[in-house]
């Protein structure tokens, strides 16, 4: 049902940075790379993931509970992920934790205020 994700950024080229270490450890990788356009891909059917520079030239700004999950491989990538993120300059939303349903949690914000929610289910 989702095709894409798209989100703003007052900084692509610094975003992609940041998100070239966090998509690297779910097995994603640049599919598009322009000066205003980046988007990963895993490169199967699932969505792919972009940042860019908002299309009308204003600042990009942080919707008021938008919120991106992630899926990540097992715990340990989940806390990897949210660890090189913290240290990436991102900002702790929520530690990694079981949280219900078996969802295991980490949740962050990235350079540009985007909530972003990496996770695994534990069966």
């Amino acid at each position: 049902m989702i095709g894409y994700i798209t989100l703003g950024s007052n900084d692509v080229q610094t975003s992609a940075k940041f998100y070239d270490q966090l998509f690297s450890e779910v097995g994603a990788s640049r599919l598009w790379d322009t000066p205003a356009f980046v988007a990963w891909s895993k490169g199967d059917d699932s969505p792919f993931f972009a940042i860019t520079t908002p299309h009308d030239k204003e600042a990009a700004t942080v919707g008021n509970g938008v919120m991106i999950a992630i899926q990540a491989a097992n715990q340990a990538a989940v806390d990897l992920i949210h660890s090189k993120a913290l240290a990436l300059g991102s900002k702790n939303e929520g530690d990694p934790g079981l949280r219900q349903a078996g969802y295991y949690c980490a949740y962050l914000r990235d350079l540009d205020g985007n909530k972003l929610n990496f996770y695994c289910v534990e069966k």
